[in-house]
């Protein structure tokens, strides 16, 4: 017997005694195997009003509908968001529909909650992870110029609670969480470094939160992000607008829970002048700073052509995992997936040798769609950057992995 989540047992009786007609009806026909994972239609035509009544989804299952969770989000082409139900296989036809019902009585199950330093996302009580708005202070002792505005992540926590990410560690005291500046910058003929902190040339501040929702598959965020130069004449210059829009998900999958963490990066000229994202093995992409629990003892990488830690580094990837120890006596991992439309797909990726750091072995990853080709920001214009990164315990197969990277680049189309 399927598992019903507890917040939808409250809507259950509503959902049940609805009479109207449908306001949407699809069918979703996969090529492969689709998984249980988020899928979204458009809602564009749809007569709907989120202050007069929900929008409720059913699957056909036998003869019979059964109801799913499922979100809206809005803009100007509002979504509907949900996940299939369980996995539809390659060639199978589903079909679902659309219900409108005048209100409901259910709790968000995700929640993006706000105070004076982070953003806080949960599912229930579990912390999944937090974004960072608020000035943190460089570590004590060192440069001020190693302190930041806010505008990445940390802690990334496991669904069983394991903290995943680092921040200003002491070998790399500009290292933060999950977060993504770009290192040699070209801007206005001046040369300009927005990772290195200490050199003091530039930084990437949290410029303000752009939006932030709760609901019951997903919460999130949009935050805008600016790229400052130090080295402009008089006052200091914001070179480069970033928003990040982030997307987080409880979902179960291989039999236990996982989260899904999202990341849609929007780029563009702060200016009427280019900037040049110069070819180099570091810069921007998504980067990440394991706990500093994971060495080369501990831990392992893969990637989507089958190589490890020793030969990774610098070739081109689908999807990375990395993963290692945690207390107490598991063992917890990261698939970082780059979408297929990203700038230099598969990407190129930076991976730390299995000695750096004196030895250590300490674990760095980050995709780098400028590791071998420079870049070119033109004013006018926006370039986005998609990443999905399936946070888990335990152990996770290739095979499984490469199931749900094409399922992420290729997600089945609704038929309306």
């Amino acid at each position: 017997m399927r598992r019903i989540p507890a917040f939808l047992l409250l809507l259950w009786p509503l959902v049940c005694s609805a009479q109207s007609d449908p306001v949407l009806e699809f069918t979703l026909a996969p090529r492969e195997d689709f998984l249980n994972q988020p899928l979204s239609v458009d809602l564009t035509g749809v007569d709907y009003n989120p202050d007069e009544g929900t929008l409720v989804l059913h699957r056909m299952e036998g003869d019979s509908w059964t109801v799913l969770p499922a979100q809206v989000e809005g803009g100007i082409t509002p979504r509907l968001w949900f996940v299939p139900g369980e996995t539809i296989t390659g060639g199978e036809r589903v079909r679902y529909r659309v219900m409108k019902v005048p209100e409901i009585g259910y709790k968000p199950g995700m929640s993006a909650r706000i105070d004076r330093h982070d953003i806080t996302i949960r599912f229930g009580e579990q912390e999944v992870l937090r974004y960072r708005h608020a000035f943190i202070e460089a570590p004590e002792g060192t440069d001020p110029l190693n302190g930041r505005a806010g505008a990445y992540i940390h802690p990334l926590r496991s669904p069983a609670g394991a903290v995943l990410t680092a921040i200003q560690p002491d070998d790399h005291y500009h290292h933060y969480g999950i977060w993504n500046p770009w290192t040699h910058t070209i801007f206005e003929g001046r040369e300009v470094d927005f990772w290195n902190l200490a050199l003091g040339l530039g930084t990437v501040r949290h410029a303000g939160i752009l939006s932030h929702y709760s609901g019951c598959l997903f919460a999130g965020f949009r935050a805008h992000h600016e790229h400052v130069d130090f080295t402009a004449p008089g006052a200091d210059k914001v070179a480069l607008n970033e928003v990040w829009d982030v997307h987080s998900w409880s979902l179960y999958l291989d039999g236990r829970q996982v989260w899904l963490v999202d990341f849609t990066f929007t780029l563009s000229c702060a200016t009427d002048s280019l900037v040049e994202l110069t070819a180099y093995r570091y810069g921007g992409g998504i980067g990440f700073r394991a706990t500093e629990e994971w060495t080369n003892e501990n831990s392992t990488v893969l990637t989507s052509e089958g190589l490890t830690r020793s030969e990774a580094d610098a070739s081109f990837a689908r999807w990375c995992l990395v993963e290692g120890e945690t207390a107490p006596g598991g063992r917890s991992g990261i698939v970082f997936m780059s979408h297929p439309a990203n700038r230099a797909h598969p990407e190129p990726m930076r991976i730390w040798p299995e000695n750096a750091n004196g030895g250590r072995g300490d674990q760095y990853f980050e995709f780098c769609p400028i590791r071998h080709e420079t870049w070119y920001l033109l004013p006018g214009q926006e370039y986005v950057l998609r990443y999905r990164a399936l946070v888990f315990d335990g152990e996770m197969e290739a095979d499984l992995i490469d199931r749900l990277w094409r399922n992420y680049a290729w997600p089945a189309m609704a038929e309306r």
